[in-house]
């Protein structure tokens, strides 16, 4: 890792999410703002901080296959050929979601989850041992912060802790694909 603080930064993040707290972190695609995905408290925050209505629902990131298991009750096949074979972040939306905070699901009781891969928040994923919320760092409605100097200042006092890894890079990031997954088989591309 780049970061020689890379440790101390996941950890000082973790203590704060453990704690309910939000953080600002670099992800796979644009810098988020994150939380416990299994504290609504939390999630409650986030809407908050993002000026928000929390009848959207929020991404969340995981560090592997695994994980996504256990917060969908039936996972279709299709979602592991699309995640395995995807050349660029992919959020797939599924049905049947479980073990998450009631307010991070939208209205039909599905979530957005994605497998991030990138070394940071993979780790960060890892190490929390749950799902982190990972929505665009920037206020609902304003593009997303596609690298750290991009993050308006407002949102900067607005979270308990910014993480200090990859606040350096100055390269395009963009949003992930979405996939909407349905338990018959349907597939729905959402965003390219």
């Amino acid at each position: 890792m780049q970061n020689p603080f890379y440790d101390k930064d996941i950890k000082a993040a973790i203590e704060v999410m453990k704690k309910g707290g939000v953080i600002l972190y670099p992800t796979d695609t644009v810098w988020g703002i994150g939380c416990d995905a299994t504290n609504p408290e939390a999630v409650e925050k986030v809407f908050k901080i993002k000026h928000r209505e929390d009848s959207k629902a929020l991404i969340c990131l995981v560090d592997s296959e695994a994980r996504l298991q256990r917060y969908v009750r039936d996972v279709p096949n299709v979602a592991w050929d699309i995640i395995e074979l995807a050349t660029k972040p992919v959020t797939v939306i599924l049905d049947g979601a479980v073990n998450l905070a009631h307010n991070l699901m939208a209205e039909d009781g599905s979530v957005a989850l994605r497998v991030t891969r990138e070394p940071f928040s993979n780790q960060l994923c890892y190490r929390f041992q749950k799902p982190i919320v990972s929505t665009s760092a920037n206020i609902s409605g304003e593009p997303p912060a596609s690298n750290f100097k991009d993050i308006a200042p407002d949102l900067l006092e607005a979270v308990d802790y910014v993480c200090t890894s990859r606040r350096q890079e100055k390269k395009p990031h963009t949003p992930s694909s979405i996939v909407r997954l349905r338990q018959n088989g349907e597939v729905e591309v959402i965003r390219r």
